[in-house]
């Protein structure tokens, strides 16, 4: 046995290392838009090998042998939202400083929500993290202020030049307002979800960002992280979470489960 693990312990490191990023690829892609089809793929190709091999049909093996190359260049088209969102956070970890709004322009954020909920005026922010959202920024109007609630609910007005798009907060302050965001494509079971959640969904799917959701229709709040939204949440709820996800003494919040789908009905935006 001894002599055994001395020829193969390299088999073996390369086992695990392959079934942890297996595993862990599975996590990341079994909720995308393209899990679907790269299972529905991975079925056929599976099925066309078996059959080939079993009647020995020689031309399809030749093309299965030569389709792999185009296969994996497919795969990485089919993938590419997810794939850039991946490489933007590994290459935008925090070394020695950590974009977060400070306690008292939270309160002041949720505070502006909050009476926006009770008007029912739509809106929509993106707390910036560790990758930047100057390209967003850049899509809207700048403005580099400090975070009032008279300044947010004039913004989101329904009748204000800006209140269609997104507002990024950056270290406590507002860096532009009447931003574009990317609008979610992923495949959810409630129709029901609005423009406004599917930007909010957008922004967290490419970036690292959290965004926040004020429904216009029932002034619901929700909250967005990884593409994950939590709907319909109170206030005091709404600050645990950010307050979880925003600490900088532990990293522990970052990989705890998240619900896959909004557990209650959305209305448009």
């Amino acid at each position: 046995m001894w002599n055994f693990l001395v020829q193969h312990w390299r088999d073996s490191v390369e086992i695990a290392i392959l079934a942890v990023l297996s595993y862990h690829g599975y996590l990341f892609f079994r909720a995308t838009r393209g899990a679907r089809i790269l299972t529905g793929l991975l079925i056929l190709l599976l099925g066309l090998a078996l059959v080939a091999q079993l009647l020995e049909l020689e031309v399809i093996n030749w093309l299965l042998q030569r389709i792999s190359v185009f296969l994996a260049i497919a795969l990485v088209v089919l993938f590419q939202p997810e794939l850039r969102r991946v490489l933007a956070e590994l290459g935008s970890r925090r070394l020695f400083s950590y974009n977060r709004p400070d306690p008292e322009s939270l309160d002041v954020l949720l505070d502006a929500m909050k009476q926006l909920s009770a008007r029912r005026c739509g809106a929509l922010f993106a707390l910036r993290r560790d990758i930047d959202l100057r390209p967003f920024a850049e899509s809207g109007i700048e403005i580099d202020s400090c975070l009032s609630t008279e300044l947010i609910t004039t913004i989101f007005q329904p009748k204000t030049a800006l209140h269609d798009g997104g507002v990024i907060i950056e270290q406590g302050r507002i860096k532009a307002a009447g931003c574009v965001f990317p609008v979610s494509q992923k495949e959810v079971r409630d129709r029901a979800i609005g423009l406004r959640h599917r930007a909010a969904m957008g922004i967290t799917e490419e970036t690292d960002a959290i965004a926040l959701v004020v429904s216009e229709e029932t002034g619901a709040l929700s909250v967005c992280r990884r593409g994950r939204l939590e709907h319909d949440l109170e206030p005091a709820e709404l600050r645990e979470r950010l307050n979880q996800w925003l600490s900088t003494e532990t990293g522990a919040s970052d990989d705890e489960p998240e619900p896959e789908e909004p557990t209650r009905e959305l209305g448009t935006i």
